[in-house]
């Protein structure tokens, strides 16, 4: 296969990563349309501790095993590549089984602690899928690490599709025939694990095709022994794991939390107390789609800064750490901005029939405070990449679980009061990531020579956002006086989208290399007026096809 720039392959990730949450979008506002908002709890439950699994399997592991292959492909070390990954997939196997087990064995136990005991089978459901995901992951750095990041896209949008077309349709389905709300949420989960298992099928294709690439008839000889492999990916794994980890843990802890401190301490009924979690499960799902854009861009990332690392590149390592914050700065901020101001009414445009008024106005609400940590999630994310890619891999860890212990600190006591109850758990989330997005800068500041300069690449786009914002409230206030709530949200939207491109061009905010992650980008640089700062660009876009 043909290895891709940093920015060509973040385009092709950015693109299967747009499709994958559009599809994501797709299963999950109909699915809580079809459960309900207490199904919905059922399958956040869930969610959770396979979150948490998937976190300990997959979090650290691909992060060291792409770093690993990217610094020994610099070195043209073919045979240390091939033993990383046949000792990457040793530890993924165990890590994977482990996890499978552990969630079909003690399904019951799991969901007692999440203070949902009735909701086991959902649980049991989804356990199988965390073998394959693991190993699907090992597939996934071994190409990332070589820069091929089209076998990462594909294999995401198949475990996408999956869930959509055949979950959605097994939760339709049981709801229809029996009314079983935890019957229908387990047809759900079962979409999800059906499509890592046909996910795992296409990458193990792709990886033999790939394999024999990597045969250089004995020309060069691992640097390491099978042991030494596993202890070094494992000291890069395990800090990242940890912090990952940690912060899934206490994420699982708050969640659980939530819930009791909701009945014991607030004072509302077991079913009333699952109606406000799956709510805020409704708004959380929503935080989570612009967030995770930036992950095309971290995976990019890590490979693309160490190799340049590796040859003592600091200026490459510098361009590519401005560019992906740029990137993150132009795709999460109009997000961020955009959920605040038209929180109400976008979730009556997507969920208004199976909610009430005082539904929506409460998920809106949510959804409105939760908006502001979309901005700084996204700013985390890349800030940890950064640090990762420089060797810094404990410092993330250590600001994310200081993070999510103040959010548990918070939501016991904010969630506990009656008169603020389930909006605490929004409020913990944006004060938690503010003090991990500030210990976060404050150390690339003091650990990396000459480091980005996040702020300022922020203000021009925090400038258009700003004015977008406006356009959108604007707009959808005066225009639902007239009209459908609906259609007033719809046309604000647009509004806001049309505003934030042309401020975009007009404040000279996207750049020539921006354009290069759009198919067809140096046409669209053309038509924009847009040109390279660097004449080289032009050249190696032209080399690269």
């Amino acid at each position: 296969m043909k290895k891709q720039s940093f920015l060509q392959g973040a385009g092709i990730l950015a693109l299967a990563t747009v499709a994958v949450k559009l599809i994501g979008a797709l299963y999950k506002i109909p699915l809580n349309n079809v459960i309900g908002k207490e199904g919905y709890a059922y399958f956040l439950q869930s969610y959770d501790i396979y979150a948490l699994l998937l976190t300990i399997s997959t979090a650290g592991l691909p992060v060291a095993m792409s770093r690993m292959i990217a610094d020994a492909q610099a070195r043209g070390n073919l045979a240390q590549v091939r033993r990383i990954n046949e000792s990457s997939m040793r530890v993924f196997m165990a890590i994977g089984i482990f996890g499978t087990l552990l969630m079909t064995v003690l399904c019951k136990p799991l969901a007692v602690m999440m203070g949902i005991p009735d909701g086991w089978p959902v649980i049991l459901c989804l356990g199988p899928a965390v073998l394959f995901v693991c190993i699907n992951s090992a597939f996934r750095g071994f190409f990332q690490g070589q820069s091929i990041m089209t076998p990462t896209g594909v294999s995401q949008i198949i475990e996408a599709a999956c869930k959509l077309l055949l979950g959605l349709l097994l939760a339709f389905l049981i709801m229809k025939l029996s009314k079983n709300v935890i019957g229908s949420v387990a047809g759900a989960i079962l979409g999800v694990t059906i499509g890592s298992v046909l996910a795992f099928v296409y990458l193990y294709t792709e990886y033999r095709k790939a394999a024999p690439q990597l045969e250089d008839n004995g020309a060069t000889q691992p640097s390491k022994t099978v042991r030494a492999t596993i202890e070094e990916l494992l000291t890069i794994a395990v800090p990242i794991t940890i912090g990952s980890a940690g912060l899934q843990v206490i994420n699982l802890i708050d969640n659980a939390l939530i819930m009791r401190r909701l009945q014991e301490s607030a004072g509302f009924s077991y079913e009333v107390a699952k109606g406000l979690r799956g709510l805020y499960g409704t708004a959380q799902t929503l935080f989570n789609l612009p967030s995770a854009l930036v992950l095309p861009f971290t995976i990019s990332l890590i490979p693309a800064i160490a190799a340049a690392m590796a040859k003592r590149d600091r200026k490459t390592a510098l361009a590519t750490e401005n560019s992906g914050i740029r990137i993150m700065t132009l795709l999460i901020l109009p997000c961020g901005v955009g959920l605040g101001v038209l929180g109400q009414p976008i979730i009556r445009l997507l969920y208004s029939s199976n909610y009430t008024e005082a539904d929506i106005a409460t998920a809106g609400s949510l959804l409105s405070i939760v908006s502001i940590a979309v901005i700084l999630n996204g700013l985390v994310l890349l800030l940890n990449a950064i640090m990762q890619a420089h060797g810094y891999v404990s410092l993330p860890v250590i600001n994310m679980i200081i993070g999510g212990i103040v959010k548990v600190v918070i939501n016991f006591i904010l969630v506990g009061n009656h008169k603020i109850h389930i909006y605490g758990a929004p409020i913990g989330t944006v004060i938690s990531f503010l003090v991990i997005t500030a210990l976060d800068i404050i150390c690339l500041n003091r650990t990396i020579k000459d480091p980005p300069n996040v702020l300022k690449l922020m203000v021009r786009p925090l400038l258009a956002c700003l004015f977008m914002g406006m356009a959108a409230y604007s707009v959808d206030g005066l225009l639902s006086e007239v009209m459908s709530p609906k259609l007033s949200c719809i046309i604000g939207i647009m509004a806001a989208v049309v505003v934030y491109v042309i401020l975009v061009l007009a404040l000279k905010i996207i750049t020539y290399e921006d354009c290069l992650l759009l198919p067809k980008g140096e046409k669209i640089a053309k038509i924009l007026r847009i040109e390279a700062k660097d004449p080289y660009l032009l050249k190696e876009e032209s080399e690269n096809g």
